[in-house]
């Protein structure tokens, strides 16, 4: 069988039919008392950027509730931990700017979606804020919002996301099955195993 593509906007829209009014008019330039408490509840977003020739990249970011600092009505920080250190979302941002946020709440089916121009600060006076058991963070995501919107519950409703009795995580090999799996690693699968057990956690928030 071929494949039928859309070549088109007309196509698109003449396939999904036309926007609802209350979604085609959701979108807002800054933020509402109430996208504050969202975030203020928010432990976990998802971080989309792009490079200048178009490489993408998605990038979970992830702290106690409320680790996201708004600033003001139109801007937001986020604060960078200890990582893998391969910095591809932050490359991206200093090639072009333009970057998509999603906010979750554990239970909650709908998200809190940002876009934005986002700048990467090594250091400021807002980053006492940003303390967590002690550490600062490295750096942080300035993103001075263009777009803010709520997004409706079907993607979550439709993957039975946060009900429990549709969680199945001991039907796939552990993590550190899948990286010896698929990386090149000198290291043993008990080791690695060691490495991501309960000492992993201890290393959250250590260079």
């Amino acid at each position: 069988m071929s494949w039928v593509e859309i070549g088109s906007e007309e196509e698109l829209r003449d396939l999904l039919g036309e926007v609802m009014p209350r979604a085609a008019n959701k979108d807002r330039p800054k933020l509402h008392e109430l996208d504050k408490e969202w975030l203020a509840a928010s432990p976990f977003c998802l971080i989309a950027t792009a490079a200048d020739d178009g490489a993408c990249d998605v990038s979970p970011k992830g702290d106690p509730a409320g680790f996201t600092l708004v600033l003001d009505d139109t801007t937001i920080a986020i604060p960078e931990r200890p990582g893998n250190r391969r910095a591809d979302g932050f490359r991206n941002i200093l090639r072009n700017p333009h970057v998509g946020l999603i906010y979750l709440i554990p239970g909650r089916n709908e998200t809190l979606r940002i876009n934005g121009r986002a700048r990467l600060v090594r250091d400021a006076p807002f980053f006492d804020e940003l303390i967590v058991k002690g550490h600062r963070p490295q750096l942080a995501i300035v993103v001075e919002i263009e777009q803010i919107f709520h997004h409706c519950a079907k993607a979550f409703l439709r993957s039975a996301l946060w009900k429990p009795e549709k969680w199945e995580p001991d039907t796939l090999p552990s993590h550190a099955n899948i990286v010896k799996g698929v990386q090149s690693v000198s290291e043993t699968v008990e080791q690695l195993e060691a490495y991501y057990g309960v000492a992993y956690a201890d290393k959250l928030y250590k260079v």
